[in-house]
């Protein structure tokens, strides 16, 4: 085979990986907007407008999810995405979702939370933050947070962010 031919090959196969991940988000886009309406801010309260547990379960009925979480410490459960998904135009990686089911102790601030490897800026994440009462935190060390919660996986090198919407961070911005 010619190096002409081979460099044509490689340069298909790149454009059908790249699709096939952008594919994704085009054939789920109920997806990402029910998790993105459970992050949205009821007005004039510190309540969400969504269901984040509705919204994680429709990531679990098309897999891109396992049916438990990879691990569930204090009040939060965190859900590893087992295949591409998009998050406000960046990569989903990681979902997280705050809620009491037994008191242990102190403090659960009900909410959930994404965390993103992000492609290009994050200004439109920043925008949603301030909006709706979340708090952004990027760059994130993902590696570190994931060891912190006893979450053992591979995580590629990149650029990380990650978007809280919990009742606590909507009551900051209050006061």
């Amino acid at each position: 085979m010619s190096d002409w031919s081979r460099t044509r090959r490689l340069i298909g196969a790149l454009l059908l990986a790249a699709s096939c991940a952008s594919a994704y988000t085009v054939a789920y886009p109920g997806l990402e907007m029910g998790l993105l309406h459970a992050l949205h801010l009821k007005k004039g309260t510190t309540d969400r407008v969504g269901t984040s547990g509705k919204a994680i379960q429709a990531y679990m009925r098309e897999g891109f999810i396992g049916k438990q979480p990879d691990q569930r410490f204090d009040y939060t459960d965190y859900y590893l995405l087992k295949k591409p998904a998009s998050f406000m135009g960046h990569e989903l990686v990681l979902i997280e979702e705050e809620y009491i089911t037994q008191y242990i102790g102190c403090c659960v601030s009900s909410g959930v939370g994404v965390t993103v490897k992000v492609r290009g800026n994050t200004q439109k994440l920043q925008a949603f933050a301030r909006a709706q009462r979340c708090t952004l935190t990027d760059p994130v060390d993902i590696r570190h947070a994931l060891s912190d919660v006893a979450i053992k996986t591979r995580v590629a090198k990149g650029h990380y962010a990650s978007l809280s919407c919990r009742e606590r961070d909507a009551e900051r911005e209050e006061q």
